[in-house]
């Protein structure tokens, strides 16, 4: 198979340049064009205005932002012959058919032989696209379509033709996979594809019927949310995230496009109040808001909803439905509850469920992928295969007939059975010929939900387990909410310990939750103190330090593969492993500060150490600590796995996988390698520089408390971190064990604990989420 070395994209426009960020994000270099604007001196202007805006751009399009430097800008008059250099160029214009093949003809008239070329259109079909096109132009051509915002979007729609050459989705699926980290779903040449298609449908039923029914957009939300593992946002949040104004044209695009028999017909129509809502500036989060806003008025921060009948805003009032409240996580509960939640949600997943049997056959290659791009591209976090077989096939079909609705011929055929059956401890999945096929994973794919189906854990408690990988590595898993540690956590760690020394070779710390681990129990944290009993929380401190520092020096190599949150005692585990295999979206810092402590199960040391023993940082007793100081105080998070080695939250040497599917494998072929000749590292000496550190460092808090950039309570936290980080009464001529650094650790953490300041902050952060500036 042909290797993708270089990639152009054309059309510098939102979506184009941020596909282009993320090329450059996996270390590929890319060509950016655009049009010459009328006259501009630099005619390079489009391109390069559009990567100075991604740079300033929160959430970033870039993992670093030194991969901007990947990115050659130039413009499609003067530079269309570097395109010849180019293994695939996608094309993101203006969704015009004319504009795209008056491209497509100059880009064939420069390109080698055998350069894939791709549109990101989600509207106009290939068929149409390749129209009057040579055949050897369209033989390379396919769809890729990417979701918005293409860097955190893990879903990749592909669709090729009849005319496609073989090798062609593959090299560019390979390439996607690896390098990008998307879940590449390669669909049939439809309107909509298979995501959009269905997720149009879902976010028009829900607005249409949340509008008959009366409902406020706070109750909409509530009931299209968590019952059906829908994220929060509901709809109208979704709306307002994704942009009021892309809506309209996307619907009746969608409504073109469609046969005049297809359900979509049936619950499509133009809405006034959307209407109104854009032509007055409410365009979403982008703009003034949307169907939510924030009133900030007389200097306040008042949430705001609209009126769906009037669109009237008032303040924004949280939903209270007995049906929502009842039916907990359970979707079937819910749609058989007869207030107005349930018959809501009722109206608007049965409708969605079976639009998704309608055209399942008609868009994808199996319901394994209708799944899959509903979960990456929508971010459900089950999809509607997976949905129905919770609700139950039988059920959901008696709903439909009860309520007048078509019952789909695949949704028909799967009476009395599943959607998904488990035989063997393999997953399988009903095909639209009736029979199960197994669900089978690309090669290097590992994951840890298969391996539960085929296996009983070694050990474990209701906060973690350790599974058996195979080849003699083994899996911790956390599994509390938020992955957050305690006590029990740190019973399963030590316990495996033990277990690993005796029958195996290597740990990895794994889990796919949506992260990591968000640090310590901040509520079990909060109870111990209000019924002031230190010494148990001063225990559970000593125990996590003791039992990080056993695995640190355990016999065997420890491998960490974080992914999303690595925060405080999450990011402090990772710190103690021999290794760390990190998916490319791991949000890792010592967040401590924030709720009025400092990093006590290791974490200061292991930040002294690392920057210590860095060759290219100035050595002298000062430097490490200092660099430290400066990354734990103001509770620094690196926001990618390519940004936490800038910190040394991970080291130089460490591994970054792109494609989240991928790193449990990574992560034990790491760690496998290590085992021959292992030997656990030495423990460090520290020569810390004491008093004269300890007031620089406060001296530079109360620099930032003169500006306004540092609370009252900043310069107390900020004052505990500093004598941990300058060793205490300590000087140079002082040597400091690791467990003398841990003792720092300790003391000062329980000064604070008995702070009312920091007990202010871990009740606002449970309560609210926020830090409380106090």
């Amino acid at each position: 198979m042909a290797e993708i070395k270089q990639v152009a994209v054309i059309g510098a426009g939102v979506m184009g340049a941020s596909i282009a960020a993320h090329i450059a994000n996996s270390g590929t270099p890319v060509l950016l064009l655009d049009i010459v604007p009328e006259g501009a001196k630099n005619r390079n202007a489009v391109a390069e205005g559009a990567v100075a805006k991604m740079l300033k751009t929160d959430p970033a399009p870039f993992m670093n932002k030194r991969a901007a430097k990947l990115i050659t800008c130039g413009n499609i008059d003067d530079d269309m012959g570097k395109l010849a250099d180019c293994d695939w160029i996608v094309e993101a214009v203006i969704e015009r058919l004319d504009i795209k093949q008056n491209l497509y003809r100059k880009i064939d008239a420069v390109r080698k032989a055998g350069s894939v070329v791709s549109s990101n259109t989600s509207t106009i079909p290939l068929a149409t696209l390749i129209e009057g096109m040579p055949a050897s132009f369209a033989s390379d051509f396919i769809i890729t379509h990417f979701f918005n915002p293409p860097r955190y979007m893990r879903l990749l729609e592909l669709v090729s033709s009849g005319e496609t050459s073989d090798g062609v989705v593959d090299m560019v699926a390979a390439f996607a996979d690896e390098k990008l980290g998307k879940t590449c779903v390669v669909c049939h040449d439809k309107p909509g594809f298979i995501a959009n298609r269905l997720g149009v449908y879902w976010i028009q039923a829900a607005m249409v019927e949340a509008m008959d029914a009366k409902l406020t957009v706070e109750e909409a939300d509530s009931v299209i949310g968590r019952p059906f593992g829908i994220p929060k946002t509901g709809v109208f949040g979704l709306m307002d995230l994704v942009g009021l104004d892309l809506m309209p044209h996307v619907q009746s695009s969608m409504a073109g496009a469609l046969p005049k028999s297809d359900p979509f017909h049936a619950i499509y129509r133009e809405s006034e109040l959307v209407s109104k809502l854009i032509a007055d500036g409410y365009t979403g989060r982008k703009g003034k808001g949307g169907f939510y806003r924030i009133n900030r008025a007389d200097g306040g921060k008042v949430k705001e909803s609209v009126n769906l009948e009037t669109g009237e805003f008032a303040k924004s009032e949280k939903a209270r439905l007995e049906s929502v409240k009842a039916a907990g996580k359970n979707p079937r509960s819910l749609m058989q509850s007869a207030d107005k939640g349930g018959k809501y949600g009722r109206a608007v997943m049965a409708k969605t469920l079976a639009y998704a049997a309608f055209i399942a056959e008609e868009a994808a290659q199996n319901i394994v992928d209708v799944d899959d791009a509903m979960k990456l591209g929508y971010n459900w976090k089950t999809g509607p295969f997976e949905l129905i077989d919770t609700i139950g096939v039988d059920a959901l079909i008696a709903m439909l007939k009860e309520d007048g609705i078509d019952v789909p011929p695949l949704l028909e055929r799967a009476t009395g059975k599943t959607f998904y059956k488990v035989e063997n401890g393999t997953l399988h999945y009903l095909g639209f010929d009736g029979s199960y096929q197994a669900v089978t994973r690309p090669e290097g794919v590992l994951l840890l939900e298969d391996i539960k189906r085929k296996s009983e854990r070694i050990l474990g408690n209701g906060s973690a387990s350790l599974w058996d990988i195979g080849d003699g590595a083994v899996c911790l898993e956390f599994h509390t909410k938020m992955n957050a540690l305690d006590g029990e956590v740190m019973a399963i760690i030590k316990s495996s310990i033990r277990t690993i020394k005796k029958q195996y070779k290597a740990l990895v710390i794994y889990n796919e939750g949506s992260n990591f681990s968000a640090g310590a129990n901040l509520g079990l944290a909060l109870f111990a103190a209000n019924i002031a009993v230190w010494p148990e929380i001063e225990n559970l401190v000593e125990t996590g330090q003791m039992t990080y520092k056993a695995l640190k020096y355990a016999p065997f190599p420890v491998v960490a593969a974080p992914s999303g949150l690595a925060l405080g005692g999450g990011c402090e585990i990772v710190l103690h492993a021999d290794a760390v295999q990190a998916h490319g979206e791991t949000y890792i810092g010592l967040v401590e500060p924030g709720v009025g402590l400092v990093p006590a199960w290791g974490g200061c040391k292991e930040m002294i150490r690392r920057w210590h023993e860095n060759p290219k940082f100035p050595k002298g007793p000062m430097s490490a600590s200092a660099k430290a100081f400066e990354i734990i105080s103001v509770a620094t998070v690196a926001k990618s796995a390519h940004e936490a080695k800038e910190n040394l939250f991970l080291r130089p040497d460490d591994g970054i996988t792109m494609n989240r599917n991928r790193l449990l494998f990574d992560a034990k072929k790491r760690a496998l390698a290590m085992v021959e000749g292992y030997e656990p590292p030495e423990e460090m000496v520290y020569r810390l520089p004491g008093e004269s550190a300890r007031v620089a460092f406060e001296m530079a808090v109360d620099g930032f408390y003169r500006l306004g950039k540092a609370t009252d309570y900043d310069r107390v936290v900020a004052g505990e971190l500093a004598t941990v980080l300058a060793g205490g009464d300590t000087d140079v001529t002082v040597e400091l064990s690791e467990d003398d650094m841990l003792e720092l650790e300790r003391e000062s953490f329980m000064r604070l604990a008995r702070n009312p300041g920091t007990l202010a902050r871990i009740e606002t952060m449970l309560l609210t989420g926020k830090p409380l500036r106090n």
